[in-house]
């Protein structure tokens, strides 16, 4: 046999194995993925989770599991999925608390945001400035008046440092005076404000809700740039003058050095997903609102955030540990 012929037999015995390598690499996931949560099972977190892992598992045809790993400010689950072997079948429940937050507020983590390769938001939600009835206050500037008047008076309660955060930053921008109390959860924080314990809370929407139906609250204000559908009476904070915008967030991410495909591959089933009508729906009802972005467009957030809160804790002296 001729050389000239040789090579053609030669071509044609590797083309299945040169056809097979990306046919493998393409095959995911051909097995179940699970999205670990750092939050308790029933809080909102963890609902938006198992929505989208239910939708997921339609469309990435595989079973996608939420697994609770509960831990102190979500630590102990974002240090796991850190840990995880990037290949896309372990995932981070990330929230803007782990990963914007924590690296302010902890001299010491077993995890760093650079362990995690963004994938896509899944959602954001403004929080809610409530004050209690009884007080002589009906918006924002009067609010602030009060504190001003009556600084051995006023105070709020807050559950997380990231709400605490947020609370400084919003003292820091109107001059407010409000000592601030300490609280173990949302709706606590929202209780204490309905039972007159502390002046005012900025907490998330649903236990500001809950709060509002006992008609012992009043909602002042909602932290984002445009008005919350859940509240359209209630003026955000820069309408008030206040040059403050704040959205927290929920999104997936993956551990660092996960495969650019199957970092694409996961963002577009996120893209579907929080663009069904249904899955909308479903988030707006606990005060949230569905949204996708790129990996790009979520790496990006983060590297603003991170200083960002960074910079508020140490001005305002907050630690949480």
């Amino acid at each position: 046999m001729s050389k000239s012929r040789a090579w053609p037999i030669a071509a044609l015995a590797l083309a299945p194995m040169l056809l097979a390598a990306p046919a493998a690499h393409a095959a995911y996931p051909d097995k179940p993925v699970t999205i670990v949560i750092g939050y308790a099972a029933g809080g909102g977190n963890d609902v938006l989770a198992r929505i989208m892992a239910e939708e997921m598992s339609k469309g990435l045809k595989q079973p996608v599991i939420v697994e609770n790993r509960a831990g102190v400010a979500s630590i102990i689950g974002a240090a796991y999925v850190a840990k995880a072997k990037p290949d896309g079948y372990t995932l981070f429940w990330g929230a803007s608390g782990p990963i914007s937050f924590n690296p302010g507020l902890y001299s010491k983590l077993p995890y760093s945001v650079d362990d995690f390769k963004p994938i896509s938001l899944t959602a954001v939600f403004p929080l809610v400035l409530i004050a209690n009835a009884e007080l002589p206050a009906k918006n924002v500037a009067e609010l602030v008046d009060y504190s001003k008047a009556h600084p051995d008076r006023a105070n709020y309660g807050s559950s997380a440092a990231s709400f605490q955060l947020v609370t400084e930053l919003f003292k820091a921008k109107t001059g407010a005076s409000f000592a601030h109390i300490p609280y173990k959860g949302s709706n606590e924080s929202a209780q204490s404000v309905m039972a007159g314990n502390v002046s005012m809370a900025i907490v998330d929407p649903t236990p500001a809700m809950s709060a509002l139906q006992s008609n012992r609250v009043r909602a002042l204000g909602v932290t984002s740039a445009a008005r919350t559908e859940l509240l359209p009476d209630v003026p955000t904070l820069k309408e008030s003058g206040i040059d403050l915008d704040v959205e927290l967030w929920a999104g997936l991410l993956a551990p660092a050095g996960t495969p650019d495909d199957i970092v694409q591959r996961l963002q577009a089933e996120v893209a579907r997903v929080t663009a069904l009508p249904t899955v909308k729906k479903k988030f707006a009802a606990i005060g949230n609102t569905a949204r996708s972005s790129t990996s790009k467009e979520f790496h990006d957030l983060i590297q603003r955030e991170v200083p960002f809160w960074t910079k508020v804790a140490r001005d305002n002296d907050i630690k949480a540990n």
